[in-house]
């Protein structure tokens, strides 16, 4: 049997409808990407196999700066220790040498008074290398070997100190302490400025006290393969900012728009919206100056993938007067709104500069329409309530007509031209 021919042409069915539409492409899963840098601005980088360690062991300072906080102090702790105990058993030497531990030459001079034990050498030790003195035990000229040691001792005590002294003062003072009151917005942004597609971004100082010289650099970090056939995972190009064209740093008091122009030397030339989201390239921003208070170069990081850049928006302005003084509302500093942005790369609307007259055309005729609409819908409701409390008069005026037998004139006069004219009202 014949199948039924259906009245709706094929071409009009749902399957020859949806062969007809511009299908996504389909590509792979971008769950697992790894990003370079994190929003906090580590880098997701681990260094396996190094096979020379001892690099690490000639820059000891910058190790025990790089440590954690305990195991710093597990350091130092054992290096008090360690030389508190070693020089206990130099002076336990040097009194079992001269003969101070004997019982039988008690009356005798000692080269260290009241060391007559392990114990007592060590707390001894302790007292030399602190400089406590607590006036029990010292030392006498019987013994050069014993004067020897004290030097010894204090300059061992003094190189201890100092290395403790700085390393502490570096990891307080670190500079990434300073990058945490750095902000950077969420959410990256393109939209058109100066009839130019532009990549922008927010960054703001939550400190009163500024950074001095900041400067500001945006690199594209993708995978990209040369014509030869080289694999190059992570491909670094540099990005000119419009802040840089101008001057080489950046007044950083209040909370400030980083642009990037989308040109034909950009990375991001010729990538539209959907391409921009299919793409597994990464924008890090590297914010660099002096903290004007202690004079240490600190450095904020952060990245931007392909799903935090929102195509077609733009930052709300934070900055606003008050009573003189210029107020910052941190509160909205992430916060975008939608604006006409045409969804083609910055390469086809230079080759085609009325798509953007278009946007804009449709934008402004869409933004007229609304705004008709808003008016009609104001006026129709406005009509409403007025019929409705008319009526709403008129038949309470008819009930209380039919209430009411006998209901008595109430006059009232209303001036007209010049003369008062009286009404009545039953």
């Amino acid at each position: 049997m014949l199948a039924r021919k259906s009245i709706i042409p094929e071409e009009f069915g749902l399957p020859g409808l949806a062969s007809r539409l511009p299908r996504k492409p389909v590509f792979r899963d971008r769950v697992n990407k790894a990003r370079f840098i994190a929003k906090n601005g580590s880098c997701n980088l681990a260094h396996k196999n190094i096979r020379e360690q001892g690099r690490f062991l000639q820059d000891v300072f910058t190790t025990l700066v790089d440590l954690k906080w305990r195991f710093t102090l597990v350091i130092f702790t054992t290096t008090f220790v360690s030389s508190w105990l070693l020089f206990a058993m130099s002076w336990w030497l040097v009194a079992f040498a001269h003969g101070d531990l004997d019982p039988v030459r008690q009356n005798k001079t000692h080269c260290v008074t009241d060391v007559k034990s392990f114990t007592s050498a060590f707390l001894f030790s302790i007292e030399v290398q602190v400089t406590i003195g607590f006036g029990g035990r010292m030392i006498t000229e019987q013994c050069p070997t014993a004067i020897t040691v004290l030097i010894l001792q204090n300059i061992v005590g003094l190189i201890i100190n100092a290395v403790m002294l700085g390393c502490i003062f570096m990891k307080t003072a670190q500079s990434n302490r300073r990058a945490e009151t750095l902000i950077f917005s969420r959410h990256a942004v393109i939209a058109v400025r100066n009839n130019r597609l532009c990549f922008m971004i927010r960054i703001g100082d939550l400190r009163k006290s500024m950074i001095i010289g900041a400067t500001v650099r945006l690199q594209v970090v993708r995978k990209t393969t040369t014509p030869e056939g080289e694999v190059i995972p992570i491909h670094q190009i540099d990005v000119q900012t419009e802040s840089a064209v101008a001057s080489n740093s950046l007044f950083l008091l209040a909370p400030l728009i980083i642009c990037h122009i989308i040109d034909k030397n950009s990375p991001l030339y010729e990538l539209s919206d959907m391409e921009l989201q299919c793409s597994d390239l990464e924008v890090i921003v590297i914010l660099e100056g002096v903290v004007e208070t202690t004079g240490i170069t600190t450095q904020a990081r952060t990245s931007y993938v392909s799903e935090e850049i929102q195509w077609g928006h733009r930052f709300v302005p934070i900055v606003t007067e008050e009573e003189g003084v210029y107020s910052v509302d941190y509160s909205k500093f992430g916060n975008t709104v939608k604006v006409a942005t045409p969804r083609c790369s910055a390469r086809e609307l230079d080759e085609k500069p009325s798509i953007l007259i278009q946007t804009l055309q449709k934008s402004e005729l869409s933004h007229q329409n609304s705004l008709r609409k808003r008016n009609s819908m104001r006026r129709n409701n406005s009509m409403r309530k007025g019929a409705g409390g008319g009526g709403g008069g008129g038949g309470g005026l008819r009930r209380n007509n039919s209430g009411l037998a006998a209901s008595p004139k109430v006059q009232f006069f209303t001036p007209s031209d010049g003369s008062q004219s009286m009404n009545a009202v039953t």
